[in-house]
C-alpha cells in the first residue's frame, strides 16, 4: 500500500508539473494532427446556403464548433496539436482558405471570431495546442487589394511551380505578394499579430514556405520568435521537388515538411517484404530530428489506400508505419481521417468528410499504447538514433538518451525474421513492451530477437533478475495451503 502511495504521489506530481510546463514543452514532444476545416465535421448549420456536398469545389459545412465537438476524441487518441485550414474569410467556394478576401475577418462558412476564440480555450483546457496556417504569399484574386492601383507594387508576377497535383487548382484564381515590398512586410506581420493577440493560438503553419522569398521568412520569423521564443512556427511545402535547405537554416523555423520521408513510408509500408532499412537511409540522407514526418495528406492518396492497392492489411500496414512515426527522431503528423483507415485514391476524394463512424477499436488501441510509450519514455522523442541490427526486411533500431536505452524493432516481411544483439551487457534482459516478453542472453552471450510476420516490438533494457524463486516459492506455498483447506473441509463435511 505505502508503495502504490508513493507512485501515486508521483504520477500526481508528474501531472501538476506537466499542466504547469505545457505552454513551454518542445516541439518535439507533439503529435500532430492537421484539420481541413470544411472538410472535417459539421456543428453548426446555421451556414448553409453555399454548401453543395456534390460538388468537390464547394463548402461541405465543416466548422469550428464541429472541431470542438471532437477536441475529447482527439485528445483520448494522444493528439497533442491540432493545426487548422486558413480560418481567414475567402471568395466564394474557397473552403480550402487560399482566396483570402479579409485578413481580419474568419470566414462565416466556418464561425465567427469567438468560436475560434471557444476552440482554443478548449484546447488549452487539454494540455492541446492550436496551429494556424497562415498563408503569407497570395490572396484572392478579388481581394481588394489587388484591385487597388495604389497596391499595383505590392504584387508580382509569378511562375507556378511544376509537378503540382489536382488538389492545388486554387493557384490559378490567385494574386502573388510581392514580398521586396516594405509595406507587404509590415502588413503581413501586422495581420500575424493581429490573430496572436485576439486568439491566443500557439503558432503558424507557414503555407507553401519553399515558395516565398526567404530573405522575407527570416524576418518574419525572426521577429515572431522575439516576441515568443515558445510559439511555434513549422513549414509546410508546396512542392514536393524543392530544395529545402533554406528553410532548414532557418534557426526560427521549428520543423519543416519532410517529403522525401513521405515518399520513403509509402514505399516501405505499403509493401510487403521492403527492407525497413530503407527509412534509415533515408534518414541519414536528408534527415533532420526536426522535420514533420507525414504518410499522407490533403494533396496525396490515403496511406491505406496506397497499401490496399499491394493487398496488404491496412490495420497490419498502419501499426509498422505508426511504430516508425513514433520511435523515430521527428514529429508525427496525420491528416484527418487517417487514424480511422479511411481509403481515398486522391483529390477530391482524398477531401470529403471525415467518417467518424468507421472507427477501428484495434486501430484506436495500438494508437492508445503508443503513443503513451512515447510520452512515457523521453529517449523516443530526444535521444539518438541508430540502426543496430537489420535481416531482410527486419531492423532494428536504438533510441539512447543518458541512462536510457529504447531498442525498436520492425518486421515488415511476410516470414518472421530474427537477428542478434551483442552490445548488451549479459547482467541485463531485454523486456518487450507491447508483447511483455522476456530476452536473456543465449548460449554464445548475445540477445536473440525474433519477430513475427508483419509485426514489431519495443524492448527497454532491465537488470536480469533471472527467475524469481521467492515469488514462485510464495505462489506455490498458497497453492499447497488452499489444496490442504479444500481437503479439510471436504474431510470434515465427510465425517459429519
Amino acid at each position: 500500500m505505502k508503495r502504490l502511495l508513493i507512485i501515486f504521489s508521483f504520477l500526481c506530481c508528474f501531472t501538476l508539473t506537466t499542466v504547469v510546463s505545457a505552454e513551454k514543452r518542445d516541439l518535439r514532444e507533439e503529435v500532430i494532427y492537421n484539420i481541413l476545416v470544411d472538410r472535417f465535421n459539421n456543428g453548426d448549420q446555421t451556414h448553409s446556403e453555399d454548401v453543395r456536398i456534390d460538388d468537390p469545389y464547394a463548402y461541405h459545412g465543416g466548422d469550428i464548433k464541429g472541431i470542438i465537438a471532437k477536441l475529447d476524441d482527439l485528445e483520448s487518441l494522444g493528439f497533442t496539436t491540432i493545426t487548422l485550414s486558413p480560418v481567414m474569410e475567402n471568395a466564394k467556394d474557397g473552403y480550402h482558405g487560399y482566396w483570402i478576401e479579409d485578413f481580419y475577418n474568419v470566414e462565416k462558412q466556418f464561425g465567427t471570431m469567438e468560436d475560434l476564440q471557444t476552440l482554443v480555450n478548449e484546447a488549452h483546457q487539454r494540455d492541446m495546442k492550436v496551429i494556424l496556417e497562415f498563408v503569407t504569399n497570395y490572396v484572392s484574386e478579388t481581394h481588394p487589394y489587388v484591385l487597388d492601383e495604389e497596391k499595383e507594387d505590392w504584387f508580382k508576377d509569378v511562375n507556378k511551380p511544376n509537378h503540382l497535383p489536382d488538389s492545388m487548382y486554387w493557384l490559378d484564381e490567385v494574386a502573388f505578394f510581392n514580398h521586396e515590398n516594405e509595406d507587404v512586410q509590415t502588413y503581413l506581420l501586422d495581420v500575424a499579430n493581429y490573430w496572436i493577440e485576439e486568439t491566443d493560438v500557439d503558432g503558424f503553419k507557414l503555407h507553401a514556405a519553399d515558395q516565398a522569398s526567404q530573405e522575407f521568412l527570416n524576418h518574419f520569423t525572426s521577429t515572431l520568435k522575439e516576441k515568443n521564443p515558445h510559439f511555434y512556427i513549422i513549414a509546410d511545402v508546396l512542392d514536393s521537388t524543392a530544395d529545402l535547405e533554406s528553410l532548414r537554416n532557418n534557426t526560427y523555423i521549428d520543423a519543416v515538411d519532410n517529403e522525401k520521408m513521405h515518399d520513403a513510408l509509402n514505399e516501405v509500408f505499403t509493401q510487403a517484404r521492403s527492407p525497413v532499412s530503407k527509412l534509415y537511409e533515408t534518414w541519414k540522407e536528408n534527415g533532420n530530428n526536426n522535420d514533420l514526418l507525414f504518410v499522407d495528406s490533403k494533396d496525396t492518396p490515403r496511406f491505406a489506400y496506397n497499401a490496399s492497392r499491394n493487398d496488404r492489411n491496412a490495420l497490419t500496414t498502419w501499426k509498422l508505419a505508426l511504430t516508425y512515426l513514433y520511435t523515430s527522431p521527428g514529429i508525427p503528423s496525420f491528416y484527418q481521417g487517417s487514424e480511422l483507415k479511411m481509403y481515398e485514391p486522391g483529390f477530391p476524394e482524398n477531401q470529403q468528410m471525415v467518417k467518424f463512424n468507421s472507427t477501428d477499436p484495434d486501430l484506436e488501441e495500438f494508437i492508445h499504447r503508443i503513443s503513451s510509450l512515447r510520452d512515457q519514455f523521453p529517449a523516443l522523442v530526444y535521444g539518438d538514433f541508430k540502426q543496430v541490427a537489420t535481416n531482410d526486411a527486419l531492423s532494428v533500431f536504438k533510441r539512447s538518451l543518458e541512462d536510457e536505452e529504447i531498442y525498436i524493432a520492425i518486421n515488415n516481411g511476410d516470414e518472421m525474421e530474427e537477428v542478434t544483439l551483442s552490445e548488451i551487457p549479459e547482467s541485463k534482459q531485454l523486456r518487450g513492451l507491447l508483447g511483455d516478453n522476456i530476452i536473456r542472453k543465449d548460449k554464445n552471450g548475445e540477445f536473440s530477437l525474433s519477430i513475427p510476420r508483419e509485426d514489431v516490438e519495443i524492448y527497454v533494457i532491465e537488470d536480469n533478475i533471472g527467475i524469481n524463486w521467492l515469488f514462485i516459492s510464495l505462489i506455490g506455498s498458497v497453492f499447497i495451503i488452499f489444496v490442504w483447506f479444500v481437503i479439510y473441509v471436504s474431510r470434515k463435511q465427510k465425517n459429519q
